[in-house]
């Protein structure tokens, strides 16, 4: 999906789905965001695109309806310091958005000869009530892994040794690197260097839920000040509306 296929998120859509969003899981409201934003792209479409390539049509979305910059902050799991650092959104973005990737994957190690698919967003709603991490990865394992043989027999996942599954996910994070991001933090207080995982879904969905709640108040003083329309006051841009709001004091 290239960004050719993708529209900026208006004011009326951002609180669209912001409404549709409340009552939606994560991998829902990822869906949600790109079917705005891809019109053209069907639900089937969406959901079957790989992890990686969703969250690269995600980044993409948020540079064009909120810019280049993260503005980030997360707490020190040494000393509860809190960091505030900025980011941007080319120090997160591991792949293109267009990028095509095939359907199936094929390699060999240490005698399994393995063929696996990429997970989706309907493999993430098959795991999205599951709270035990490690039930959670066998399921994906086995949702993904299409075919292995060992020495002439067909092999499920719950048969593989942990080293040759360990090397299935590497190998998953090479072709798709940008379903997993992470970033290296370390706290300026106690020096603790760390990792965590950069989640464009949350990160894009508390921004999108603090703009619906400005526009909303936004609506709400010009409507009362002026008597126009709801529709009226998002179909203006952001400048023209903050004139406006700056007129009324």
């Amino acid at each position: 999906m290239t960004s050719n296929q993708m529209h900026p998120l208006s004011a009326d859509q951002i609180l669209r789905i912001w409404e549709i969003g409340q009552r939606q899981h994560p991998v829902d409201q990822a869906l949600t965001l790109l079917a705005f934003a891809c019109p053209e792209q069907s639900a089937t479409q969406l959901a079957s695109l790989s992890v990686g390539q969703r969250d690269a049509a995600l980044l993409t979305l948020r540079e064009m309806t909120f810019g280049t910059i993260f503005n980030c902050f997360v707490h020190c799991p040494e000393c509860a310091e809190q960091l505030e650092f900025t980011l941007n959104v080319t120090d997160v973005r591991l792949a293109d958005s267009g990028q095509l990737l095939n359907q199936e994957y094929a390699f060999v190690a240490e005698g399994f000869d393995i063929k696996f698919r990429l997970p989706n967003s309907w493999d993430l709603a098959a795991i999205a009530n599951c709270h035990n991490p490690e039930a959670g990865k066998a399921i994906l394992l086995q949702r993904c892994l299409l075919q292995v043989h060992h020495n002439g027999c067909v092999i499920s996942s719950q048969e593989l040794p942990p080293q040759i599954t360990t090397q299935i996910a590497t190998q998953m994070a090479q072709v798709d690197p940008q379903a997993e991001m992470l970033l290296d933090l370390c706290c300026p207080a106690c020096n603790y260097e760390w990792q965590i995982l950069f989640d464009i879904v949350s990160f894009f969905w508390a921004e999108l839920n603090n703009q619906a709640k400005r526009l909303l108040l936004e609506v709400h003083q010009l409507a009362r000040h002026y008597s126009w329309r709801e529709a009226d006051i998002l179909s203006m841009s952001a400048m023209r509306r903050n004139l406006y709001l700056e007129l009324i004091g």
